[in-house]
């Protein structure tokens, strides 16, 4: 396994801050400087990300002071109709657009009914727009994670639980169906270890039914742990066999602490790869497998790993696959990793930004997450910010 590439070989780089930054006006320059600034000081994090929780729970009029700054970094607004800037903005780019409605932590039945008819809307939405590739879901946004937990625990159902099991099932299938009549991709996303075999069971019998023709619903594959890579290929097998296309979403994985806490706490075996390089090896392997087996995968990299992204434009190459075939996408986040997103489209390979919309109040886990998540380590810059500073600099624009 390659773990770096002669320049010779690189088919596209991504320092060149003229292109990742061409949408960005000099005052969103400027205000994105000086937000990454802030998110760059990890005290500055952990008292800021405090003191909005506690503004929230006394309702302060905080909301305001987030919308003009980390949510306008990092989200498209509060409703589909709020997005539409951002959608126009990045594919006058030629990079497409995934709605992802990101609520959190509201486990009734009603609120899954409202989120599952929330996503239908994303789901036609797509369909209507040449500029949104892919729809998107988390199983626990439409169910009760604690139920996930226990069928996949194998623990019995009461009569109640039977019946929302049921319900959480027929959303599923509602979703799948919709994406499958309009012809819009739809990712499942992964969660957690200990509801991810329920969700993945899910997922295999709606491609089984909705991928006969050409992939549809994706799973989503995080390689952070031991057992994915395996998995993966297993599920390719199961494809081939069963007469289906296999939709992969791959992506390193977001749960890692939590992953570690539980599995420690419940004296079973850590999922989680105990190196940073054994995922990514885990990581590169599956694009290997992936790339090789376009006949039966179609492909979506989740990843802000630069590394992984040239070794799979390099993998294209050497494939003699097409930089826009369709079963190969590209994704990062809203707000992060222009760099990756600008440079990747303008050579022409395929590319999607998470686009996250949702009332602030509801979407602060989600954006507390990003800040943290850009915090420096051990004292140094962030990646995002030294690129801003650069553009800056090229531009001739004082930062303050």
């Amino acid at each position: 396994m390659k773990t770096h590439l002669p320049q010779t070989q690189i088919p596209v780089f991504f320092e060149d801050t003229a292109i990742a930054f061409a949408s960005k006006t000099d005052a969103q320059l400027r205000k994105t400087y000086w937000l990454f600034n802030l998110m760059n000081r990890a005290r500055v994090v952990n008292l800021g990300t405090f003191f909005i929780k506690l503004a929230l729970k006394l309702h302060l009029p905080i909301k305001n002071i987030i919308r003009a700054t980390i949510f306008e970094q990092f989200c498209g607004g509060e409703t589909i109709s709020d997005c539409k800037a951002a959608i126009d903005t990045l594919g006058s780019s030629k990079i497409g657009t995934i709605l992802d409605y990101s609520v959190e932590g509201e486990d009734t039945e009603e609120n899954f009914e409202i989120t599952a008819n929330e996503i239908l809307l994303t789901i036609e939405q797509a369909s209507d727009s040449k500029y949104i590739p892919f729809a998107v879901f988390k199983i626990s946004g439409i169910g009760s994670s604690d139920l996930l937990t226990k069928i996949q625990q194998k623990q019995i159902l009461s009569s109640h639980e039977t019946a929302s099991y049921q319900r959480l099932q027929n959303r599923v299938e509602k979703l799948c169906q919709k994406a499958y009549n309009l012809n819009v991709r739809i990712f499942i996303d992964a969660e957690e270890s200990w509801i991810q075999t329920t969700i993945d069971t899910l997922a295999y019998r709606m491609m089984e039914k909705y991928n006969k023709e050409h992939a549809i619903v994706y799973n989503t594959y995080q390689f952070y742990q031991h057992e994915t890579l395996s998995s993966f290929k297993s599920a390719y097998l199961q494809a081939k066999q069963q007469g289906y296309y296999l939709g992969g979403k791959l992506v390193r994985g977001a749960y890692m602490e939590k992953e570690r806490i539980r599995a420690k706490e419940n004296k079973y075996i850590d999922p989680i790869h105990q190196t940073k390089e054994d995922t990514d090896q885990d990581y590169n392997g599956a694009i290997d497998f992936a790339l090789e087996h376009l006949e039966i995968i179609s492909l979506c990299l989740g990843t802000h790993n630069e590394f992984s992204t040239q070794y799979c434009a390099y993998k294209m190459a050497k494939l003699n696959v097409a930089k826009n075939d369709p079963r190969v996408w590209f994704a990062q986040l809203l707000g992060m990793s222009d760099n990756i997103s600008f440079n990747l489209s303008n050579a022409g390979y395929n590319v999607a930004k998470y686009v996250p919309y949702v009332p602030i109040k509801s979407v602060i886990p989600y954006l507390i997450r990003r800040a943290e998540e850009n915090t420096a380590i051990a004292g140094q810059s962030s990646r995002e910010y030294l690129l801003v500073t650069r553009e800056l600099k090229r531009r001739g624009i004082r930062p303050l």
